[in-house]
């Protein structure tokens, strides 16, 4: 009870400072009376029936001289806790750990990117209950394009000879809602089933190609001789006739695109520790100037290779540091022997690469890290676009907190 009349007090000291100058010359003593009188209470540590009386006293001159301090309507009290809680959450994110979403597959399998689980034609769709289930547990969105008419079934293909993307889907970057209201960008994809027009939109990031020849049982040679082949299209894409037929009503496609892994981000430890290498690594890119003409000013997650004064290398399937096979992470080993789902580290095409071409080596500057995805074959990483200011690093991976994968709470 003297606690809570310290409270009590407390509150009443609030009133006094914000009201004190809009208080008649009664109500400013009756406030103060009755506050000195429960001090002097709490101080004789009288019981707790007394105390309790001192309080209710004080607490009905509260609610004549209140104002808007006491009483406060539960609308008022709900917004303040809510403000409290943003301005809490917003400087943990800010200075100590900020949550993450892998985007692409470039660390991949260290980490996953949006990823897509096909289901066979001619399987049901999932009923309702069981996407909704998908969604709480691993983040699974489903997709499905049901087929007008029955009658053939094309896709647009891009077809350039002096480009590196042939047999790949076109789409063309539109603008979308998130969560239905915030702004962000989408891919379109345009199926015909004869000649009727099908639109499918996904995130920018989704690499949608790898559900697509799953779906329909090609490969991307296929794909690319399929649309060398094809006399329908110009100006670098082709219309594709796909195996099978659709039939009116039913699904031609469908498939869950699943999120990428979501972790939290130590904010706080690379301002007294340097970065090591081998460690996953943050970093914002507004700096680097391959990434922010396109993309603008976005957080990326690749693993560190290259410290100031580095001399690195690519001797394939080998990332070579300082004249020695690179060491100080498991995925470095793992690509070199290619192990499992590692691939190996490559050489970017000599078309689009920045730094480490076959035969060439490249030092890292001062004040610059350079950093290399995992998934060494699909990854737009420094090998591309450079060099990762010292100034814009973030901070190192903690763990995966969503989605309930075997990943979970897993920290490669």
């Amino acid at each position: 009870m003297r606690s809570t009349a310290e409270h009590w007090i407390e509150l009443a000291e609030r009133v006094w400072h914000y009201r004190r100058d809009q208080l008649t010359e009664p109500e400013r003593q009756r406030l103060l009376g009755h506050m000195q009188e429960l001090r002097e209470a709490v101080r004789a540590k009288h019981d707790a029936a007394q105390l309790k009386l001192g309080i209710e006293r004080l607490e009905e001159t509260l609610r004549e001289v209140g104002g808007r301090v006491y009483p406060k309507s539960s609308l008022v009290e709900n917004v303040e806790f809510f403000l409290m809680a943003a301005i809490v959450i917003l400087g943990i994110k800010v200075y100590f750990i900020q949550p993450f979403k892998i985007p692409t597959n470039s660390m991949w399998p260290s980490y996953y990117g949006m990823t897509p689980e096909v289901y066979p034609r001619g399987e049901p769709t999932p009923s309702l209950p069981k996407q909704a289930a998908r969604f709480v547990l691993f983040g699974a969105v489903h997709h499905e394009l049901v087929a007008p008419e029955s009658g053939t079934i094309s896709v647009q293909v891009r077809y350039n000879e002096l480009t590196g993307s042939n047999g790949l889907l076109h789409y063309d970057p539109v603008d979308g809602r998130k969560w239905f209201v915030l702004p962000t960008k989408l891919r379109q994809y345009l199926f015909y089933v004869n000649e009727v027009p099908i639109k499918l939109l996904l995130p920018l990031d989704f690499d949608f190609d790898t559900a697509f020849r799953e779906a329909f049982g090609v490969t991307a040679d296929q794909m690319v001789g399929e649309a060398r082949r094809s006399r329908r299209g110009g100006n670098g894409i082709r219309l594709v006739e796909l195996p099978g037929k659709a039939e009116a009503g039913k699904s031609l496609l469908s498939f869950d695109v699943m999120t990428g892994d979501q972790l939290f981000v130590d904010r706080v430890s690379y301002h007294f520790f340097r970065p090591e290498v081998g460690q996953g690594f943050v970093f914002r890119t507004g700096n680097i100037p391959r990434i922010a003409a396109d993309y603008g000013d976005q957080y990326y997650i690749k693993r560190l290779v290259g410290r100031p004064g580095d001399v690195m290398e690519v001797r394939e399937p080998v990332l070579w540091r300082n004249g020695a096979p690179i060491t100080g992470a498991k995925a470095f080993a793992s690509n070199a022997r290619r192990d499992g789902k590692f691939q190996g580290y490559g050489y970017a095409p000599e078309v689009y690469a920045l730094l480490l071409q076959r035969g060439t080596t490249a030092t890292v500057p001062p004040d610059k890290f350079l950093a290399l995805g995992d998934n060494s074959a699909n990854s737009s990483d420094g090998r591309y676009w450079g060099y990762v200011p010292a100034k814009d690093v973030v901070g190192k991976p903690l763990f995966i907190y969503f989605p309930f994968t075997s990943r979970w709470l897993h920290s490669p």
